[in-house]
C-alpha cells in the first residue's frame, strides 16, 4: 500500500494596507490597528485568514485596504 501525504491545507492570506491615518480616531481603533501590526501610512503586512483578523478588519475597515493573497 502506498503511503498518502496529508495535505494540510494552507489558510488563505489576507494583504492588509494602512490607507487612512488612525489620528482622530478613538484609542481602541488605534489600539486595533497597531495589533493588526500596522505603524506606518501605506505600511503592507500579510496575515492569516480568521475570525478573529475579519472582526479586528471589521472594526476599522474605514481605515484599511484588504485583498485576498493566493
Amino acid at each position: 500500500m502506498a503511503k498518502r501525504k496529508s495535505k494540510k491545507k494552507q489558510p488563505k492570506m489576507l494583504r492588509i494596507k494602512l490607507v487612512k491615518s488612525p489620528i482622530g480616531y478613538s484609542q481602541r481603533q488605534k489600539d486595533t490597528v497597531r495589533s493588526l501590526g500596522l505603524r506606518k501610512l501605506n505600511q503592507v503586512v500579510e496575515k492569516p485568514d480568521s475570525p478573529v483578523l475579519r472582526g479586528m478588519l471589521n472594526k476599522v475597515s474605514h481605515l484599511v485596504s484588504v485583498e485576498e493573497v493566493e
